[in-house]
């Protein structure tokens, strides 16, 4: 459960000078929960306990024999299960590989994956016609491998993995159509692999739970308010300061979240990925000493189970201070440190530092980047569940390719 001063910290900026647009804030937000109790935001109803998936315990069963999934997907449709996975490996036995791209060394990747006759594969497009990951299937995976472990989710219409689907009698699991990609994870398109890889679904939604927590509340109103303001003054680039690798995926699920959702009509917030201590040697000059439109989340995390330690044999006097430290010490001392700074120099930042490493934890940040995103999104007129300007690219490449 989530904790006052815990797992959200919060020094973005005095928030008693900006009363006004915190009364704005709770204002959209009551608002916001009115029409949550009368079921006008649908796609948050993959975030109950009671959400009802379109897959079976025996379906699960069937493919959980696998010794390895294979997930095919572009942009929402698989950073959601990228992130479950990553946050989550050290308890998970399965092998999961991930195709998300278009890449000439797609056939090296394909090769790392050992034992392909012990696999399934899952392929994930709301649309059923996206480019990307329609050439992925075609292009690196044979018939004869695809035959009978093959599970395909995506919308029940027309379309071009309807048509695999049926022709090599695959397993189909409806993606719903009033959820959007980005907002999916906790739908059939993150859950059916977490599913297979020995998960506690329902330990990811807890939804009406938060929406009762006076501290998640405050938390994000808060958030809320001060990324609203912050917004409002030009300070629109997100920095998102990562020193923990395990959820380097969860970062990337946050910037198509925010990208996608808010960047319109002239409008939005920047999302850029930063990954310490390594950018404190590339980037940290600028962050510290650049343009003040910036803001940034720290992510890290309380444990680590790395044991590692540096050795007393080849570390010289004037660098005495780090024998015997684990890498953990050192890391966190590098990230503590920058947040020392950025208060000194009135840099704006949050943090959001992981404790347990378990569903709930990572079901909770999931459910509060989307409820902050869709509050933004009201507080800035705009809608926040379509890509108006992507359609356009889709569009002109396949003119191109016809």
């Amino acid at each position: 459960m989530l904790k006052k001063d815990n797992f959200f910290k919060n020094y973005f900026i005095n928030l008693s000078k900006y009363n006004k647009n915190l009364k704005k804030t709770k204002k959209v937000f009551s608002s916001f929960i009115v029409d949550l109790k009368n079921n006008q935001i649908p796609l948050l109803k993959s975030y109950e306990k009671n959400y009802e998936f379109d897959f079976s315990a025996t379906t699960v069963k069937k493919f959980s024999k696998y010794r390895n999934i294979v997930v095919i997907g572009m942009g929402g449709s698989i950073l959601g299960t990228k992130s479950i996975y990553s946050f989550l490996k050290k308890r998970i036995k399965k092998e999961v590989f991930f195709f998300d791209n278009l890449d000439l060394n797609l056939s090296l990747k394909y090769k790392k994956i050992k034992n392909l006759k012990n696999s399934c594969f899952i392929i994930v497009s709301k649309s059923g016609d996206t480019l990307e990951t329609i050439t992925n299937l075609g292009a690196i995976f044979s018939e004869n491998l695809l035959k009978n472990k093959l599970i395909i989710i995506t919308e029940i219409t027309d379309n071009a993995l309807m048509a695999i689907a049926n022709k090599y009698n695959a397993e189909i699991i409806e993606h719903k159509k009033f959820i959007g990609g980005r907002y999916s994870v906790l739908s059939e398109t993150g859950m059916f692999p977490a599913a297979l890889m020995g998960l506690n679904l329902m330990k990811f939604k807890n939804l009406k739970r938060l929406i009762n927590n006076k501290n998640f509340i405050s938390s994000l109103i808060q958030n809320v308010a001060s990324i609203h303001t912050l917004n409002s003054k030009k300070i629109n680039n997100s920095v998102i300061l990562n020193y923990d690798s395990s959820l380097n995926d969860l970062g990337y699920w946050y910037q198509q979240l925010v990208a996608e959702s808010l960047g319109k009509q002239g409008k939005g917030i920047n999302p850029i990925l930063s990954f310490g201590p390594k950018d404190h040697h590339s980037l940290l000059q600028l962050y510290l000493d650049g343009p003040k439109d910036k803001f940034f989340t720290f992510f890290n995390s309380s444990k680590r189970e790395n044991k590692l330690k540096v050795a007393r044999g080849i570390i010289p006097n004037n660098m005495g201070f780090l024998i015997n430290k684990n890498l953990e010490f050192i890391i966190n001392a590098q990230c503590n440190a920058t947040k020392n700074i950025f208060k000194l120099k009135k840099i704006p930042f949050r943090q959001i530092t992981f404790n347990k490493k378990n569903e709930d934890e990572l079901g909770e940040i999931f459910t509060f980047f989307v409820l902050e995103t869709i509050l933004l999104s009201r507080l800035m007129n705009i809608n926040p569940f379509d890509q108006p300007a992507v359609e356009q690219v889709k569009i002109e490449t396949k003119r191109f390719l016809r």
